[in-house]
């Protein structure tokens, strides 16, 4: 009984200390604190699915060998999956059962826009072949972003794995939570706060845009009615998208303008120092091009910007691939991607 009356003690004096640092904090740490799942272990299926991981890296490769933009699509897609309601539960690739579900999938930022769905359908299909119920589509899709940046040259770190797939998905979560192409620096800050995000690693996700492509209809109003911009990259994307809505809108611009648009590394800050970034909001983090910003200048620097950037973009990786729900890790192990068990 001593025991379990010291255990009470001790609690109670944890429970004070937490309280004392949440008043301190204020209320918008109390929701980052409560958005991060404490319950992840990079060993987690060392005893029942060993080689996931191997499979994983296996296909995922196979799959950027075949189209490299598909590396871009599978980060994209984890980063879309983090960001709503739940986490990183694999919510975003659940399919529409109409008329009784709607979920991300078909929501505006997400519809006819996201890509690489059958990569981790194939991934899962595989897998599971392996070790039949026993990995999630949430971790399978976690690594395979990670990979994915690893076979576009970018850097590798340990992904936390003991994800559930979620049972739901909610479709004006996504449509709310997303980060809108069109945002200015003090709402993209805003946005990725509400996540536990500080401005520092907003700057750096960002980054995750050294590779892939985006549709005209997402540049059209930056190339032809914004003043922050290069006249003569001005002119480029004039070329690939006419100033009709309308007409050309799936024509697509790399969002990396540097001579590395298909390589994860700093040519994405290199754009912006340039005024060459293609999207508003990519553009909205050095909106007068240049050198003000300490951050961006130092990813920029000839001998330090690449290690900065990667080990900064690691680390924000881990901590997005962390984030959850207010109700914890509950949910299943889907044996389908796109429909719940």
């Amino acid at each position: 009984m001593a025991g379990a009356s010291g255990l009470r003690s001790m609690k109670s004096a944890l429970m004070m200390i937490l309280a004392c640092v949440l008043a301190a904090a204020g209320t918008s740490s109390v929701a980052a604190l409560f958005s991060i799942n404490l319950s992840l272990t990079l060993d987690f299926y060392a005893s029942t699915c060993p080689g996931a991981a191997a499979k994983i890296k296996e296909m995922v490769d196979e799959a950027v060998q075949t189209e490299t933009r598909m590396g871009a699509s599978l980060l994209r897609l984890h980063f879309h999956d983090c960001f709503v309601n739940n986490g990183c539960d694999a919510s975003v690739l659940l399919d529409d059962v109409l008329p009784s579900f709607v979920g991300e999938k078909t929501a505006p930022p997400n519809d006819n826009s996201l890509r690489g769905f059958e990569v981790i359908d194939n991934i899962k299909t595989e897998v599971e072949k392996l070790c039949p119920g026993k990995v999630s589509c949430a971790d399978i899709l976690t690594v395979a972003a990670r990979d994915a940046v690893v076979a576009l040259g970018g850097p590798s770190w340990q992904v936390p794995l003991g994800r559930k797939d979620s049972t739901t998905a909610n479709f004006t979560d996504a449509l709310a939570s997303l980060p809108s192409p069109f945002l200015d620096l003090s709402q993209l800050v805003t946005a990725f706060a509400d996540k536990g995000f500080s401005t520092q690693e907003m700057i750096t996700l960002s980054g995750g845009h050294t590779v892939g492509k985006a549709r005209c209809g997402l540049f059209r109003q930056r190339a032809h009615s914004e003043g922050n911009i290069d006249p003569a990259y001005a002119a480029f994307l004039q070329s690939i998208c006419p100033g009709t809505d309308g007409v050309g809108d799936d024509n697509l611009a790399p969002l990396d303008n540097s001579t590395t648009t298909d390589t994860f590394d700093r040519g994405y800050y290199l754009s912006l120092v340039g005024k060459k970034g293609l999207l508003h909001s990519d553009q909205a983090l050095l909106p007068n091009g240049g050198s003000s910003s300490t951050q961006i200048n130092t990813y920029n620097s000839f001998l330090l910007g690449s290690v900065s950037f990667f080990t900064d973009f690691s680390n924000a990786m881990v901590k997005m691939g962390k984030l959850t729900g207010p109700a914890g890790n509950v949910g299943q192990i889907r044996t389908d991607c796109r429909r719940v068990n």
